[in-house]
């Protein structure tokens, strides 16, 4: 959740970050809970500010070595420039931090999954964002999720995740919270601001209540997990992807991706190792791809499915002209998740379907992540929402990584115009909605830039 880099123009001088954020604001802030402490991270200096002391009997429970991370959103941050878009953008962002956390915590050797029995007042009261006294006048955080980490095998006796579900009670923690000793205050960001009450409206909608999101399951017991971004990939060659990530700012079109990495990233997308194994759901958001430059591809609209179990009912829900063939290739690997709806030149169509940027259509692929929606808030309740967009978001990050392990780049997209999407796909009503769009491709740099390491120690 640090800084990756400093960015230098003329006089103007900007950080980057670890994780992305759309239009680099980082609207999310990072929580640490451990041995009756509550930090807030502060990622310019790389430091930990404690906020608050934990009394009584509900603290011992963090005494086993658990340590408790809490992430929270500042909707200022993203709406100032995005407006009503902002609150998408920041469950965005949400799920590229979990995403960069979990794998943060593989490199390591460590655990981290998402407490689903967390209400959002119990996540509010533990690190301190409905304290009204210590915000003042400052923009407000919105309680996001909270996971627990863990060092070594979370299927031995000794660290079950099913038992830390169990035992790290909410309710009790929070009691200790509200209990406790607090210091400091939050910070003004802008003088003035314009109020989007859209977005207090949705925030409000899809808070969790908690005791709905326990259904007797627990987490889900993974077994070891590797240490390494992907088998064979070392912890120094892993760092050093995660800290060169950029967002692409455009693409040469001459670049072609080949077959086998191309169905490399794919492949990462489904559930099991780091960093699927934090979220507690199936899969529930699939791609739409807009394939332009894959060697051994045919150009093209396709669909990749991270649960097979999805095929027949997009198959009812899209254009019954569609396809739908397996994408083989003679002598060249393939992925039986992977379906050519349309044989076609979709460069343009990717470009208008994105809000008429060039990055959708100069790069190998661009796409759009679409999920169930209306049967998911049926089933689980309107908190469901926020996790649809926290898992686009964990899609968002592999892919980055994928890119700058390929040695492209990628760009998350968020301004695209989802009717027009739904429309190509013959997707109607809410079953099914366009989420996030992303594009990859071979990155053209600014050379006028010059960049610094993101702290003094690593020059």
């Amino acid at each position: 959740m640090g800084l990756s880099a400093w960015k230098q123009h003329g006089a103007s001088r900007w950080a980057l970050r670890v994780n992305p954020s759309s239009g680099n604001l980082h609207p999310t802030e990072t929580y640490l809970v451990w041995r009756r402490r509550v930090y807030h991270y502060a990622p310019r200096e790389h430091g930990l500010e404690e906020r608050a002391r934990l009394d009584g009997a509900a603290a011992d429970l963090l005494a086993s070595g658990a340590l408790l991370v809490g992430l929270t959103s500042i909707h200022w941050r993203e709406a100032w420039k995005y407006g009503e878009r902002a609150f998408r953008y920041c469950q965005h962002d949400t799920g590229h931090a979990i995403g960069a956390l979990r794998l943060a915590a593989a490199m390591l050797g460590w655990q981290l999954a998402l407490l689903p029995r967390w209400s959002h007042g119990d996540a509010g009261a533990l690190l301190g964002t409905d304290r009204d006294a210590d915000f003042g006048d400052a923009e407000r955080e919105e309680p996001e999720c909270v996971a627990v980490v863990t060092a070594g095998d979370p299927s031995s006796a000794t660290s079950s995740w099913l038992d830390l579900n169990s035992y790290l009670d909410p309710t009790l923690l929070a009691a200790a919270a509200r209990a406790g000793q607090w210091q400091g205050t939050a910070n003004r960001l802008s003088p003035e601001r314009v109020e989007w009450p859209i977005i207090d409206e949705v925030a409000t909608a899809t808070r969790a209540a908690g005791a709905a999101l326990d259904q007797g399951t627990g987490l889900k017991v993974q077994g070891p997990m590797p240490k390494g971004i992907a088998t064979g990939t070392s912890i120094k060659t892993a760092r050093e992807i995660i800290l060169q990530r950029r967002s692409a700012l455009g693409f040469d079109p001459r670049g072609v991706l080949t077959r086998e990495a191309f169905l490399a990233m794919l492949a990462r997308l489904q559930p099991g190792a780091p960093p699927w194994d934090a979220i507690d759901w199936p899969p529930q958001v699939h791609l739409a791809l807009f394939v332009h430059r894959v060697q051994d591809v045919a150009p093209g609209i396709y669909v990749y499915l991270r649960d097979s179990a999805a095929l027949e009912e997009l198959k009812g829900a899209m254009r019954p002209e569609f396809l739908w063939e397996n994408a083989n290739a003679p002598n060249a690997p393939n992925d039986p998740n992977l379906f050519l709806l349309a044989p076609l030149d979709v460069r343009r169509i990717a470009n208008r379907l994105s809000c008429d940027q060039d990055i959708a259509e100069e790069g190998f692929f661009s796409l759009g992540m679409i999920a169930r929606v209306d049967e998911n808030l049926r089933e689980h309740g309107d908190w469901f929402y926020r996790r649809l967009f926290w898992e686009s978001g964990v899609i968002g990050q592999v892919l980055y990584l994928e890119a700058e392990a390929a040695g492209a780049r990628a760009t998350g997209i968020g301004c695209f115009y989802d009717d027009p999407v739904h429309d190509i796909l013959g997707l109607s009503g809410h079953a099914w909605q366009s989420l996030y769009h992303f594009s990859m491709g071979l990155p053209v740099d600014d050379g006028r830039l010059t960049a610094e390491p993101g702290y003094a120690w690593e020059t």
